[in-house]
């Protein structure tokens, strides 16, 4: 059985669906529906409905402060008080006018939000060798979560990530230019990347992380422009969760490509019969990276109304390499029980003859820390 330390994953992790309101002209409050309150300090945010961007914004950076994993954008800083995210709340966040039509509130559409909490907004500095690039860290020992300022040396150095373990997802994003948002993933290896603004295969990159795996204390960082150039200022942010278990997962598994559907109307009622996935928790968030071929990031979660009304199975999705709206095929889906998830379809995306990573975070523990089961959906 699995057990955690984290009963409510709700205090952590939570996802908000809302409608835009950009007609208004004061800011409107978006108020979490977990069990627990959770102040953000990360939201990555997306319009459900139309071909608007991804957008990132973190309490370490400021409310004012945007970037854009879709595409490699430097920062963007909104214009007003009033506009896009307005404040990190107590639980939940604020959102004005937007400065653009983008994400955070344009039109009546609806968004999401999928929200991570650190410490407040709250950081500490770091600088511990003749060549660490130096900078601030606010980290969630017990969720596992840290986001991590600093500027770029030019050289190999070391980014203290005060995480309870090696992180086993990292993404990387030089501020002040376009270059691309290095993604690294423990099933990786320690000399290849990814790049989250694109669908491409890992990459060799012995430079990026200097051919040097995370450590309990530390992530290595190479010369390589993606993670710690000295030009333009070299002003980063790196986002790194090392796994919890009942809570978080980072793995991978091999596509099946399986086929066969239930009947000839795809109904839900047996589908697609790929790889089940254990994680010890059920999942309320999972995205999905094949890494031997060019196919989309794909999002799947529990909170946009995605399950099939004859089954159990979310085949709503994201993509979070494009601004492309809400996408639905029943071909694509995975199937969320209490202990983790199936992979329900054959699309490329997810199920192909393949290699594939998966970033997982729970809705609830397989096993509480009392050691009481959680019931299935």
């Amino acid at each position: 059985m699995s057990y955690t330390t984290i009963d409510d994953s709700s205090e952590f992790f939570q996802i908000k669906v809302y409608a835009g309101t950009s007609g208004l002209n004061i800011p409107v409050t978006h108020t979490n529906d977990g069990n627990s309150d959770l102040q953000p300090d990360l939201i990555w945010g997306k319009d459900i409905a139309a071909t608007y961007g991804h957008y990132f914004c973190d309490s370490t950076r400021g409310r004012s402060k945007y970037l854009y994993p879709d595409v490699v954008n430097a920062e963007y800083t909104t214009d007003a008080a009033g506009n896009d995210i307005v404040s990190f709340d107590t639980d939940g966040f604020k959102v004005g006018a937007p400065s653009a039509a983008n994400s955070t509130n344009g039109g009546n559409t609806n968004k999401v939000a999928f929200q991570w909490k650190s410490n407040g907004g709250t950081t500490s500095s770091f600088n511990e060798s003749s060549n660490d690039p130096g900078g601030t860290i606010q980290t969630n020992t017990t969720a596992g979560f840290s986001i991590i300022s600093y500027t770029g040396t030019g050289g190999p150095g070391n980014l203290a990530h005060g995480l309870p373990s090696a992180p086993e997802w990292i993404i990387f994003k030089n501020r002040g230019t376009t270059n691309v948002w290095a993604t690294w993933h423990v099933s990786l290896g320690d000399d290849y990347k990814l790049e989250l603004n694109s669908n491409n295969a890992k990459d060799s990159d012995g430079s990026f992380m200097n051919s040097t795996l995370p450590t309990s204390t530390n992530i290595r960082v190479g010369d390589s422009n993606n993670p710690n150039t000295n030009a333009d200022a070299g002003n980063y942010i790196c986002y790194a969760w090392s796994p919890i278990q009942g809570y978080s997962k980072f793995g991978q598994y091999s596509g099946n490509y399986s086929t066969t559907a239930a009947n000839s109307s795809h109904e839900y009622t047996s589908p697609y019969d790929g790889p089940f996935i254990y994680c010890g928790f059920k999942p309320a968030w999972v995205m999905i990276k094949r890494i031997d071929s060019a196919n989309n990031w794909t999002i799947f979660d529990n909170a946009r109304g995605a399950i099939e009304a004859q089954g159990n199975v979310l085949n709503n999705y994201l993509r979070a390499d494009t601004e492309v709206a809400n996408v639905h095929h029943y071909y694509t889906g995975i199937d969320t029980v209490s202990n983790g998830f199936k992979i329900r379809g054959y699309d490329g995306n997810i199920n192909g003859y393949g290699t594939y990573i998966y970033m997982a975070f729970a809705e609830s523990p397989f096993v509480t820390s009392t050691k009481t089961p959680t019931t299935a959906r």
